[in-house]
């Protein structure tokens, strides 16, 4: 696959191009005055995602739809403005307060979304927890914040080690009083004893803190990761320019709120754009998800590289007993999106797969392919507008098009972090070079503003003078017919510095030999280039990934050949 490979888009009524005039003028100050406090001065997350929207007359409009293992059932703008309001009161008559921290570890459900919602309306910082999270990563980040309040429901509360926490003084359980312990409250029962304080919103300044995730690179502690309120003006319209969000959409991210995009692109943007959201609560499974996206008529579908390939992996064959026809538009985050996946969408769903970049520290999206733009398959995409993106050497010079180096972006975007949590200089370190954040990715950009991911900057391989992108071996290994997933790495050598080696997992009725070693091999030499192509290949069950986004740990890969080898 050759860079020059492109796909048009398709033609349709995109928001984008219906607002061509605010994008040829585009400033991040055209559109504030989308939001009410552009006006009024009050400003609060909830109230612009939810209960404006009741004010304006759409309090009957379905703002949730919830898919279960035993029950399925919906709420209205109305109803998620009641509840969180109703939560909120019960929450403030427990002391919750502006600026105070309120972590929620929840499964994915709607108690998760209000239990968030009620917290930021009374200007506190929410925290949601991955329900996956074990005791330990549990722990870190409660003691962090030094954390007072947390909602739990009555399964994941047994992962939190309460005796480790000694700041944690009061404990919702989103269940009935008997599902409690010791000092553990009933939220179910509060909210049933509570009346609901009117003019419940607590006003906030834009700068105020807003929500708190935490994140981890190869080395070190998780960083406390904390966005402002005025995130919102770029939730707000990447949700509508890059998520193509409309009145009668009907969106399902598949993230859990505990992983950012699960918050911003979950919750927070859909939301403001007044979408319908679809929440499951279940685990991936093909026909669940096949099942889920026909039942909800879901039109604009957001998930991850890893989803999408599993989903591959099954077979297409499974696809024929569900009707998809109500999918316009398909989005990818997490990791970059492999060319194979895009022609896998076009082939079976007739829609293109839009790749997104944005970590969890820029709040927002930032290099997006837009639907009324060409997708060049193995490229990010180019910068929203608004966006300045450039790729930079060591000394923070600009390199020219085709030349690997840091992917560095102007700093004056609205969603951009806040602060790293009680950590100045961690957050220094974004910035080397002033007025510039540098986001550990290496890439290149191409003399048309595509940007192309070549690796993290501690994942590139370095073999006898040579510079591989793992990502570009794993896109070229993708496209055999036998590879179901891959993770490459660089591996110690004593006389090329690094090898290639790839670890496979093969697709079901593909059985390994010394055959497909080969021919594997060859696929990548022919296909890429000789020195890119694997040296060393093993065969595995399952990668490692992060419970959160899907990502292969390729950190964990390479920590184990390097345990191998005696480095």
């Amino acid at each position: 696959m050759g860079k020059e490979e492109v796909i048009d888009s398709y033609e349709g009524n995109y928001n984008i191009a219906a607002d061509l005039p605010v994008r040829e003028d585009f400033t991040w100050k055209t559109i504030e005055s989308h939001f009410s406090w552009s006006d009024t001065g009050k400003v609060n997350m909830v109230y612009e995602s939810v209960d404006r929207h009741v004010a304006d007359g759409y309090g009957e409009k379905i703002a949730l739809h919830y898919f279960g293992e035993a029950e399925e059932y919906t709420l209205t703008y109305r109803e998620l403005k009641e509840k969180s309001d109703l939560w909120a009161t019960v929450l403030k008559n427990k002391g919750v307060k502006k600026g105070d921290f309120v972590f929620v570890f929840l499964e994915k459900h709607p108690d998760c979304h209000i239990a968030m919602l009620a917290a930021i309306k009374l200007g506190a910082i929410v925290g949601p927890l991955f329900e996956a999270f074990m005791e330990d990563a549990v722990k870190e980040r409660i003691a962090d914040c030094e954390g007072t309040y947390l909602i739990a429901s009555p399964e994941l509360i047994k992962r939190v080690p309460r005796e480790e926490l000694p700041s944690l003084q009061t404990v919702w359980i989103t269940g009935e009083p008997e599902q409690c312990n010791g000092d553990e409250i009933s939220l179910y029962a509060e909210a049933r004893a509570t009346q609901a304080e009117e003019g419940i919103t607590e006003w906030v300044d834009l700068n105020h803190g807003l929500n708190i995730h935490y994140t981890s690179g190869s080395t070190g502690r998780p960083k406390g990761i904390i966005h402002a309120h005025r995130a919102m003006i770029q939730q707000y319209i990447t949700g509508r320019w890059v998520l193509d969000l409309k009145d009668d959409d009907v969106y399902w991210c598949t993230a859990h709120p505990g992983w950012v995009t699960g918050t911003v692109y979950g919750v927070f943007a859909p939301l403001l754009n007044r979408a319908t959201i679809v929440i499951h609560g279940g685990r991936f499974d093909a026909d669940e998800w096949y099942s889920v996206l026909e039942k909800a008529g879901v039109t604009v579908w957001y998930s991850a590289p890893t989803a999408y390939r599993m989903l591959m992996a099954k077979g297409d064959e499974k696809l024929t007993n569900y009707d998809l026809s109500k999918i316009r538009h398909i989005l990818s985050v997490g990791e970059p999106l492999n060319p194979e996946v895009i022609r896998w969408g076009i082939k079976t769903l007739s829609r293109r797969i839009h790749d997104t970049w944005w970590m969890t520290e820029t709040g927002a999206q930032l290099i997006v392919n837009l639907p009324t733009e060409r997708i060049v398959p193995g490229s990010m995409g180019k910068p929203f507008p608004g966006v300045e993106a450039v790729i930079l050497d060591e000394a923070g010079k600009e390199l020219l098009p085709g030349k690997v180096g840091h992917l560095a972006l102007k700093a004056n975007w609205p969603a951009i972090m806040r602060e790293v949590w009680k950590d100045p200089a961690k957050y220094e370190t974004y910035f080397p070079f002033e007025g510039w954040y540098v986001s550990g990715d290496l890439a290149t950009m191409d003399e048309n503003g595509y940007i192309f991911f070549q690796g993290r900057s501690d994942d590139m391989i370095n073999s006898s003078g040579e510079r591989i992108g793992p990502f570009e071996v794993e896109s070229k290994l993708m496209e055999h017919p036998a590879v179901a997933e891959v993770g490459v790495i660089g591996k110690p050598d004593a006389v090329r510095g690094e090898i290639v080696k790839a670890f496979i997992v093969l697709k079901s009725g593909y059985e390994t030999s010394e055959a497909l070693l080969q021919e594997l091999r060859q696929f990548v030499r022919k296909g890429l280039a000789a020195h890119a192509s694997p040296k060393e290949i093993e065969f595995m069950e399952e990668l490692p990934k992060t419970p959160i986004s899907g990502k292969i740990l390729r950190r964990e890969l390479k920590a184990k050949e390097l345990e191998k080898v005696g480095v």
